[in-house]
């Protein structure tokens, strides 16, 4: 079983992220989860969600101790950096995260500037694609074209093909980038 936390302010994308990952796990054959948390606020509040997949069913969508924690903002990573178990990994926003004092050794940090990659790619909105890719190819339970097309089907489902080609884009960009 996998287990990831997602973590952000309202805005970053970080409930999509989360949303495509499970997705990806559903297209290709596993059980998942998706369990959101968020604040009042639309915008800036906390926002974030855990997503579990495996083969076999999975009983306790709720967290318990995650593989992997997405951190789009300095608040996350503060707020729940100690929540990843022991030899797992941290993935970072290195354009708004600093991580200094994060203070563990015993993860993986990997940090992506996701915010100004998704400018440079002519995608603003993309940051959260970029990271879910590079969860993707980090977490390795799937390949480029497993994550590219779950995503895609994601978005199909939502009525959102419209931008199926700046989220390849974002996707491809993000996989490439650890």
């Amino acid at each position: 079983m996998r287990e990831i936390l997602f973590a952000g302010l309202g805005g970053q994308g970080v409930l999509t992220c989360g949303l495509i990952v499970a997705e990806v796990a559903l297209f290709n054959g596993r059980t998942a989860t998706w369990s959101p948390s968020y604040g009042s606020a639309m915008r800036g509040g906390a926002a974030n969600c855990t997503v579990k997949y495996s083969r076999e069913m999975v009983y306790n969508p709720s967290l318990d101790e995650p593989d992997l924690l997405l951190a789009m903002s300095e608040s996350a990573l503060a707020l729940h950096g100690h929540l990843v178990k022991k030899g797992g990994i941290v993935l970072v926003n290195s354009d708004l995260v600093g991580g200094e004092g994060f203070g563990r050794t015993d993860v993986s940090v990997h940090r992506v500037p996701c915010s100004s990659l998704a400018q440079r790619i002519g995608q603003p909105k993309g940051a959260n694609v970029i990271m879910t890719a590079a969860i993707i190819k980090l977490l390795g339970d799937f390949g480029f074209e497993d994550g590219m097309r779950g995503m895609n089907d994601m978005f199909r489902k939502k009525g959102k093909e419209r931008f199926e080609k700046g989220n390849s884009a974002a996707f491809e960009a993000g996989y490439s980038a650890v």
